[in-house]
């Protein structure tokens, strides 16, 4: 497995970088096609298919949405056994009243936060690198 797994090198290594645009968590049916190339993250649940991506993607698909996030990337490469990093982000994100939802990919971690904090949540990862 590559990747750091030492906290401390890893919260000051962090790098959140914001991404443009608002993002959006909408979900399909099963069956429904995937339009895999508009398509930023995909999960197949029980209920259906979660999507994350693009609000405009979302309103050019027509699919509906109800939350739209910030995309924050951390650029720091997270193995992805390390122990305490989304512990450490998120409780930060916490105490500063901000909601965070987490996806991991092979090389970093993905932050998506109320498009409406984007600013203060990136203040409060920068917080963490120290």
């Amino acid at each position: 497995m590559s990747g750091e797994t030492n906290l401390s090198i890893l919260l000051q290594s962090l790098q959140p970088q914001l991404q443009e645009g608002v993002y959006v968590f909408c979900t399909i049916p099963e069956h429904h096609p995937i339009p895999v190339d508009k398509v930023l993250f995909f999960f197949r649940e029980e209920e259906g298919i979660s999507l994350i991506l693009t609000q405009e993607n979302a309103e050019s698909l027509s699919i509906p949405y109800s939350y739209a996030a910030a995309w924050i990337s951390l650029q720091v490469h997270s193995s992805l056994e390390a122990v305490g990093l989304t512990a450490a982000f998120s409780h930060a994100l916490t105490q500063a009243g901000i909601s965070c939802n987490v996806v991991a990919g092979y090389y970093h971690d993905h932050i998506f936060v109320a498009y409406s904090q984007a600013h203060a949540a990136m203040e409060v990862l920068n917080a963490l690198r120290k």
